[in-house]
């Protein structure tokens, strides 16, 4: 059998059900495959439910029979059909797990299998994974656990190893984590080191490469992961990039768009107020960047100072987990993947600092890492790497918005990258 492994906050999670504070049965499409649609009908047939699941679970035209043959409806509030008053599954309530299409029996899990190897990770989209990944030191030590805990291993996406690009992604992806943890040097320079990797492996490394058929290129890409490995070459990219300044204005003016692309556009109430309170808080939608980026700077000059090592952990936790849970090979570079990581972090950062909870603590004269602060700030960030993990992240505003500003990952991107460093 093939070794299983989680970070150990999967291994503490436990779904908080109705007393979560949002609900994984809302906003997305449930596909229902075609095994698992004759088991709900076989669950139900003879009982007074078979009826509702004729209703509300239709076929899918688009997909036929197979992967996606059918999908569950929605109400007009865009939560699920099947979602009962108490924020529960009235399916899995009567008839357990086993009525479950795959997609709810696995949320928040992700099972990948790498190598022979089966690796679960958990989603953003669920605030309970957030708060146990963000908020403990120990949260992404790597533990060997049960396949049981991918709830269904047996769906697990299988990342192949047919060319170069699939067969050389461990390597790179074993480099990139190494650099994340390297906690002397700032998070932002960090992302900088990454960038100036996949800058460094894009001529001959990326979706489709045929380099690898020829002689010394896996001697380059042994040569080129070795250089970062190498602390005095990672000191020089981070007094490299500390001397770089810009203006700010540009920085928060990018952040802005991306929210305001999404309010109007996204029908969770709870989203809604949220992201117009921190866009209230920088001067409301129509302020100007550079005025944005002057309440931001001197926020961010307040908190630092105090709880600047609380708020460090939170975007490492972050960004190591998304290379855990998103494989960079689905991206066409690994330079496209660290620009979209880049621009999710600034959009983050700007919300962070823009929640009322933090606002009010930045105006706060006593202002000291006291476990109560702490745990309001624990709280607001929980808030918004999950809204954003659910309703920013995945848009496809920010992956159109990416595009445009990275020119298409092309060799001026990494200059490009640096403008979304500005506020990290």
């Amino acid at each position: 059998m093939s070794s299983v492994s989680a970070p150990r906050y999967l291994t503490r999670f436990q779904c908080l059900a109705d007393a979560c504070e949002d609900t994984c049965c809302a906003g997305l499409v449930v596909p229902v495959s075609d095994a698992r649609w004759r088991i709900l009908r076989d669950v139900v047939a003879g009982g007074p439910d078979a009826a509702r699941v004729q209703a509300l679970v239709l076929p899918d035209p688009g997909s036929g029979s197979g992967a996606e043959a059918a999908y569950i409806t929605k109400r007009e509030d865009g939560n699920c059909s099947f979602l009962d008053e108490r924020k529960l599954c009235a399916l899995h309530r009567k008839y357990g797990e086993v009525a479950l299409p795959d997609a709810c029996a696995m949320f928040p899990r992700v099972a990948t299998r790498r190598a022979g190897r089966l690796e679960v990770t958990g989603s953003f989209g669920c605030p309970e994974v957030v708060r146990l990944c963000l908020l403990a030191e120990d949260a992404l030590e790597q533990v060997p656990v049960d396949a049981s805990l991918a709830a269904r291993p047996e769906i697990a996406r299988v990342l192949g190893d047919e060319d170069a690009w699939s067969v050389h992604s461990e390597r790179v992806r074993a480099v990139a984590l190494r650099i994340l943890e390297r906690r002397e040097h700032p998070f932002a320079s960090r992302l900088f080191m990454l960038g100036e990797l996949a800058r460094r492996l894009g001529p001959f490394y990326f979706r489709g490469t045929e380099v690898f058929r020829e002689e010394g290129a896996e001697a380059l890409l042994t040569q080129t992961l070795a250089t970062f490995e190498d602390p005095e070459t990672l000191a020089a990219l981070h007094a490299a990039v500390s001397q770089v300044s810009l203006p700010g204005g540009p920085w928060a003016g990018i952040c802005g768009m991306v929210l305001r692309s999404r309010v109007g556009a996204v029908g969770s109430e709870r989203f809604s107020g949220w992201a117009r309170a921190v866009l209230a808080s920088y001067g409301g939608p129509q302020a100007a960047p550079d005025d944005v980026w002057a309440r931001y700077a001197a926020r961010r000059a307040r908190l630092e100072p105090v709880l600047g090592a609380r708020v460090e952990q939170y975007f490492r936790h972050h960004a190591v987990n998304h290379w855990l849970r998103h494989p960079f090979t689905d991206a066409p570079s690994v330079l496209d993947y660290v620009f979209k990581l880049a621009l999710r972090a600034a959009v983050l950062r700007w919300v962070l600092l823009g929640h009322p909870t933090v606002v009010a603590l930045c105006e706060r004269d006593d202002l000291a890492a006291t476990p109560e602060v702490r745990a309001q700030l624990d709280a607001a960030a929980v808030e918004c790497f999950q809204l954003s993990a659910k309703h920013l992240e995945q848009s496809s505003e920010l992956h159109t918005l990416a595009q445009g500003l990275s020119g298409g990952a092309g060799p001026d991107s990494l200059p490009r990258m640096l403008v979304l460093l500005q506020g990290l």
